[in-house]
């Protein structure tokens, strides 16, 4: 090729493709763990969870009140013995024609009744009517058959499946899960994974005093947020701080990663100059993919294999290198990387949730490349967008509560109805 002929790129790769492409090549992890169900939240479920009982146990009063047959009641008015008081958790005797039972919240039916009045629809007698020692209770309303009992079974029946194999438990999930008496649950295990930054521009909170900040230094903001998004996300995070920007301390670093996870994340050094060792180092380990993405922010990303000192690539680890861009870092993370790891913990859904809202603002010029835009719901139910749309400024992504999917070429006019992508769906 002669010297002054241009060096022909790639085509960007749509978004959409490359996620397919990442998600066919990877499986669930199969080891699993049990685990407490009280310290479960945000675990992934290894296997189906079977009921083996009834919730409820049996049929019990939704109300507090008097357990009644409905045949005794023709008309209001009608008054009937208080045979029995039955509170939560005691035992009930059968109940006889002409009785009643003082009955409350959550305490099971006595056999032969059929119906639950409540309090305000009744009114005790003082003294008893026919000379029995037993107090009587007036029923002011007609009650229907069934009125105010839970039926067993009737949230969880006895067999079946309760919570399915993949679902990402949360509070209720837990609820749900104790309510059939589980005290610990079987859970796929944590994906570990290693996580560097790259960058002799980069230092450490901590480390120098803002004032005292050599030329050209930046902060490692990139380093907090995805070890905080990788913890979210239900990883173990090995952190292995800042790797300066040359090719023998990428590959110790990386070879060091690769034993013993199951990714290797990284931020900064995915792009081709002089000073990106990331790309020569993975390809020196393993395979490598470097795509360029349309997308915006974060077109730079790649996705590999680590093959470590297994020579043989029977073992290998996952590698996903995130462009440097704060912004452009956080995106790529939540488009690609987190439901990479849904799917490794066995989620079988991985979609983004997507609504329907209304832009408050214009966007006469929209860029060639897909583009993730930072708004805000607003008091009268639409989006509004930050001023500052670039990818260095993380800004946007505190004051944002997520992001318009919008199409390339896709101008955007006040009142148009946009593809919402709120963050809250994507940390929870």
């Amino acid at each position: 090729m002669a010297a002054d002929q241009p060096v022909r790129r790639s085509p960007l790769m749509a978004l959409d493709e490359a996620l397919d492409s990442i998600l066919s090549q990877i499986s669930a992890l199969t080891q699993t763990e049990w685990v407490k169900t009280i310290d479960a939240d945000r675990r992934f479920l290894a296997e189906d969870l079977i009921s083996a009982m009834q919730v409820p146990p049996q049929d019990n009063s939704a109300m507090d009140g008097y357990a009644v047959r409905v045949e005794d009641i023709l008309a209001p008015g009608a008054c009937l013995k208080v045979a029995q008081r039955i509170p939560a958790g005691h035992l009930a005797l059968p109940l006889h024609p002409g009785e009643a039972a003082r009955i409350f919240t959550g305490a099971t039916m006595p056999s032969g009744a059929n119906a639950v009045v409540m309090q305000e629809d009744a009114q005790v007698l003082e003294g008893s009517l026919d000379h029995s020692d037993l107090p009587q209770v007036k029923i002011n309303r007609v009650p229907e058959k069934g009125q105010w009992i839970r039926r067993s079974g009737e949230d969880v029946t006895r067999g079946s499946v309760v919570l399915s194999i993949g679902t990402r438990l949360d509070p209720s999930a837990i609820g749900l899960a104790a309510s059939i008496g589980a005290s610990q649950i079987c859970v796929s295990r944590k994906p570990r994974v290693a996580l560097f930054s790259t960058g002799d521009e980069l230092v450490m909170p901590g480390e120098i005093a803002p004032d005292q900040m050599r030329p050209g230094a930046i902060y490692n903001s990139n380093r907090f947020f995805l070890h905080a998004l990788l913890v979210r996300a239900g990883c173990d995070v090995t952190d292995f701080g800042i790797v300066p920007d040359n090719l023998p301390a990428t590959l110790q670093v990386l070879r060091e990663a690769s034993e013993g996870h199951d990714l290797v994340l990284t931020s900064g050094g995915v792009s081709v100059g002089e000073e990106d060792h990331v790309k020569p180092a993975v390809e020196k380990l393993g395979q490598l993919n470097l795509w360029q993405i349309s997308m915006k922010p974060g077109k730079p990303f790649a996705f590999g294999r680590l093959h470590g000192a297994d020579a043989s690539k029977q073992a290998s680890t996952y590698f996903m290198g995130l462009p440097g861009n704060p912004v452009s870092s956080y995106m790529t993370f939540q488009l690609l990387v987190h439901p990479f790891l849904m799917k490794l913990q066995g989620q079988a859904d991985v979609t983004r949730k997507e609504y329907t809202l209304q832009a408050h603002f214009d966007l006469p010029k929209a860029d060639q490349r897909r583009e993730f835009l930072r708004v805000k719901r607003n008091t009268e139910g639409g989006l509004d967008l930050f001023p500052n749309q670039s990818s260095g400024v993380l800004t946007s992504v505190v004051w944002g509560d997520g992001v318009i999917d919008n199409p390339s070429l896709q101008p955007i006019k006040k009142g148009d109805w946009v593809r919402f992508c709120p963050f809250s769906d994507w940390l929870s």
